[in-house]
C-alpha cells in the first residue's frame, strides 16, 4: 500500500517581497522603494556585550590549550605499545592451547554405541519371548561431512545389531554402517538424524607431523565424556598387532595422551583442533586394559580414504 507522505509543519521563513523583473512593465509601488530595510542591532551599540564576547573567547582558547590528549600532543611510541601489551597480558587470563583445541573440535565429536538384540525367555503361558537391547560397546566418532557422515573404529560397531550416536548438542540418532576399511580398523557411519547446526571437523595432513608435536586425544573413556587429554606425538610409522584378533596395523601415529577403552574411534587433533588421526588402540601387556602411556592412531589420510575422500 502506498503511504501518504508526511511533512513537518514548520512555519514558512520570512521572505522579502519579490522584485519584478527588469523588463517588466509594471512599476514599483511607491511604498516598497521607501520601505526601510530591517537591521539587527550590533554589539558596538553596547560596549559591555562586546567585551563579554571577547572574554568568553579568551577563556575558551585557554581551556583548549590546557586540555590533555590533544592530537599530536603525545606521540605514540613503541615503548608505550609494549607497556600496554604487557599490562594486558599480566591482567588477562588467556585460554590454554589444549582448551582452544577442545573448543574447536568439541561440536564434531560423537558418542557411538552398539547394541545387540537379546531374546529373553517369557514366563510360561505369557506369550512369545521378548527382545532386549544390550549394549555391545561404547566408543567415539568424529563428524567428517556435515551431512552426518562419521568416522569411528570398526571394532566399536562390528557385530552390533543396531547403532546409536549421541551428538554434542544432546541429539541422539540411529546410524548405519555405509563403509568399512578392515585393514585400518575403520568404519564409516551415516546418522539418520543430525543437528541443524552440525559442523564437520577440519582434517589436516600428517606430512609435516613430527615427534614432539603436541596433540589432544578426544573421546569417551569408559563411557565418560567427552574427555580431552593432552600429550605429544611419540613416534610415526609404528606397527601394532591386536591382542584379540591378531590383526596387524601399520603406519600408525604413536602418542602419549591418555586413552582408554571408549576412546576408540575418537579424533587425535593438533592444538588448532584439526584432526590428524583416529585413535584405534592402546598398548597394554596386562589384562587390566588401562593406559600405560602408549596409544596408536590411524593417520587421517588412511581414514579419509575409507570414505572415498582425500582432502590433501
Amino acid at each position: 500500500m502506498r503511504r501518504t507522505a508526511l511533512y513537518s509543519r514548520s512555519p514558512a521563513p520570512n521572505r522579502e517581497p519579490e522584485q519584478p523583473a527588469a523588463n517588466s512593465a509594471e512599476p514599483l509601488p511607491a511604498d516598497v522603494s521607501a520601505r526601510p530595510r530591517r537591521r539587527f542591532p550590533v554589539a558596538a551599540a553596547d560596549p559591555r556585550l562586546l567585551w563579554a564576547a571577547i572574554g568568553l573567547l579568551a577563556v575558551l582558547l585557554v581551556a583548549s590549550l590546557m586540555l590533555p590528549g590533544r592530537p599530536g600532543s603525545r606521540p605514540l611510541t613503541q615503548e608505550a605499545i609494549d607497556a600496554a601489551v604487557l599490562h594486558t597480558l599480566e591482567n588477562t587470563t588467556l585460554p590454554s592451547a589444549t582448551a582452544k583445541a577442545a573448543a574447536n573440535i568439541h561440536g564434531s565429536v560423537v558418542r557411538v554405541m552398539g547394541f545387540q538384540d537379546v531374546k529373553k525367555k517369557g514366563k510360561p503361558g505369557k506369550g512369545e519371548p521378548q527382545t532386549e537391547m544390550l549394549e555391545h560397546g561404547v566408543g567415539t566418532g568424529v563428524v567428517i561431512v556435515d551431512k552426518g557422515v562419521i568416522l569411528t573404529n570398526l571394532h566399536v560397531v562390528q557385530g552390533a545389531d543396531s547403532i546409536k550416536v549421541l551428538f554434542a548438542d544432546g541429539l541422539e540418532s540411529t546410524a548405519s554402517i555405509i563403509g568399512a576399511q578392515p585393514e585400518n580398523d575403520l568404519a564409516v557411519l551415516q546418522a539418520h538424524r543430525i543437528p541443524d547446526d552440525l559442523h564437520a571437523a577440519t582434517m589436516r595432513s600428517t606430512h609435516d607431523l613430527m615427534p614432539g608435536d603436541q596433540v589432544v586425544a578426544v573421546g569417551f573413556p569408559f563411557g565418560i565424556g567427552p574427555s580431552f587429554s593432552a600429550g605429544v606425538v611419540s613416534g610415526l610409522k609404528r606397527e601394532f598387532r591386536s591382542p584379540k584378533g591378531g590383526q596387524q596395523l601399520s603406519n600408525l601415529i604413536q602418542f602419549d595422551a591418555a586413552a582408554n577403552p571408549g576412546n576408540s574411534g575418537g579424533p587425535l587433533v593438533t592444538m588448532d583442533g584439526e584432526v590428524v588421526g583416529i585413535v584405534t588402540a592402546i598398548l597394554n601387556p596386562t589384562p587390566a586394559r588401562t593406559f600405560i602411556g602408549i596409544g596408536f592412531a590411524v593417520p587421517i589420510e588412511n581414514a579419509a580414504a575409507a570414505v572415498g575422500l582425500h582432502p590433501f
